[in-house]
């Protein structure tokens, strides 16, 4: 059985920095990331697509090259295309690559399992031809592809990034329907103060506004009652805003109104959660250097609260030098001397969060749809459905399997658990952290029993 100092998980900002981190501090690591190449969600496939792409991506993605070259340094054994189905206490991980089971071991765990899209629920969000702004990011990021005929809609940074995006391709959206109002970012102002810490961020997103406009995209502001009319297939954005209906055809809708940390691998290991109101998610309680309360292991990145690239590389590299410390290769002093700066840089990068949070709140009525429209995906559990379940007695997540299977599908609930959560508390009149989550088991992604038959000693696996 192989084993390692420490074992990351994800190879994003956060899991390549750490990874990178401890070998410098002399720790063996173990690196598995499902993606056949590493860079994460951020910077998917960043070593093909900064040359061929990076005009259209921008430097903030074409920086990536800088992780993952790195990564070719001794003391880190790189797995791609590994998918982690569940890790033990001990540590033992277990994932399937290339048709087959295999596992690690280590001493320490640092989980970089970074975000998700906030699902957006909304009537017709189920037709073809309707995904998330980050699929469609994707799309572009791997293989070059732009949607035409596209609305975004939803709220957010990310929205800016993917139209700014495809106005570079050459393929612009046809408009953006936005659901944040003016209120909102007026109240946005009293975090003023910290979001002007990070000024090049501020500088970047208003840049990104200043493109959209300049390529004559339309722009709608506080919409509501937004649909996706179609027969089959996605063909129209119907919504209201400035007081009139509107109707904007559309063979393509990119929906977005946030990212949440993707928990699932903290939660099967039964670490504790909190209710973060200002990112309306739940998300693991940690120390300052990211560990749970389960001695050696560690949370990095947007797995532990959203706050963007830097701050995952940042948190990354604190994960990683604390497990050094606790492994003996580096000693206090080293420790903190290392750490200092990454404090500051987390800090500044964290100062923005509060602005953006009040500037861009999730669409209260995307977390609280009406009642036929269908919230848990592979179970086809609508909203009405849930509802129906609080007023038979069902007071959580957890129950909701036992009334109707939401949760139960092949996404073990990541889709549609916070809308889930968010409807039993209205309808039973309590708090999101009173009503709770999925209770979530192994395996975390499916895994075959061919897959499990096939395993092998995993050291060849690490070695390659």
């Amino acid at each position: 059985m192989a084993h390692s100092d420490l074992a990351v998980v994800g190879a994003g900002p956060a899991g390549m920095a750490a990874a990178v981190t401890a070998a410098e501090a002399g720790l063996s690591v173990t690196l598995l990331d499902e993606q056949p190449r590493p860079g994460g969600q951020i910077y998917r496939d960043v070593d093909r697509a900064a040359a061929r792409r990076g005009d259209i991506l921008g430097a903030d993605f074409t920086v990536g090259v800088r992780l993952t070259g790195a990564l070719a340094q001794p003391g880190v054994a790189h797995v791609p295309g590994a998918t982690v189905w569940a890790i033990e206490a001990g540590w033992r991980l277990l994932y399937t690559r290339d048709g087959r089971a295999a596992e690690v071991t280590a001493d320490r765990v640092i989980l970089a399992t970074g975000a998700m899209e906030r699902p957006m629920p909304l009537p017709g969000w189920t037709l073809p031809g309707v995904m998330t702004a980050g699929a469609g990011q994707i799309l572009l990021k791997q293989s070059g592809l732009v949607p035409r005929e596209a609305v975004l809609v939803g709220c957010g940074p990310l929205l800016y990034l993917v139209a700014a995006q495809m106005v570079r391709a050459g393929v612009p959206p046809r408009a953006l329907v936005e659901t944040q109002t003016k209120a909102e970012l007026i109240a946005a102002f009293r975090h003023a103060g910290g979001a002007l810490r990070n000024g090049p961020a501020l500088a970047k997103g208003l840049g990104l506004i200043a493109e959209i406009a300049g390529a004559g995209i339309d722009r709608h502001t506080g919409a509501t009652d937004i649909a996706i009319d179609g027969e089959g297939q996605a063909e129209a954005v119907r919504f209201r805003a400035g007081g009139r209906v509107h109707r904007i055809p559309a063979r393509t809708v990119l929906l977005h109104h946030g990212v949440v940390p993707n928990t699932q691998a903290a939660r099967s290991l039964g670490i504790a959660h909190r209710w973060d109101h200002g990112q309306h998610c739940f998300a693991p309680v940690l120390d300052g250097w990211g560990e749970t309360e389960r001695a050696g292991l560690f949370i990095a990145g947007d797995g532990a609260g959203i706050a963007g690239a830097k701050a995952a590389e940042a948190a990354g590299r604190l994960a990683a030098l604390q497990a050094g410390r606790q492994a003996g290769r580096l000693s206090r002093g080293q420790r903190d001397r290392q750490a200092a700066p990454l404090r500051a840089a987390l800090s500044r990068e964290r100062a923005l969060r509060p602005f953006l949070d009040a500037a861009y709140p999730p669409h209260a009525p995307a977390l609280r749809p009406p009642d036929a429209t269908v919230v848990c995906r592979c179970e086809e559990v609508t909203a009405g459905d849930i509802r129906r379940y609080a007023t038979l007695g069902c007071t959580g997540p957890n129950q909701a399997k036992a009334f109707g299977r939401a949760g139960m599908g092949p996404c073990q609930g990541r889709y549609c658990g916070l809308t889930v959560t968010a409807l039993l508390a209205e309808a039973n009149r309590q708090s999101p952290e009173a009503t709770g989550y999925y209770r979530i088991r192994p395996p975390l992604k499916p895994v075959t029993l061919g897959e499990l038959a096939a395993m092998d000693a995993p050291a060849r696996d690490a070695a390659e």
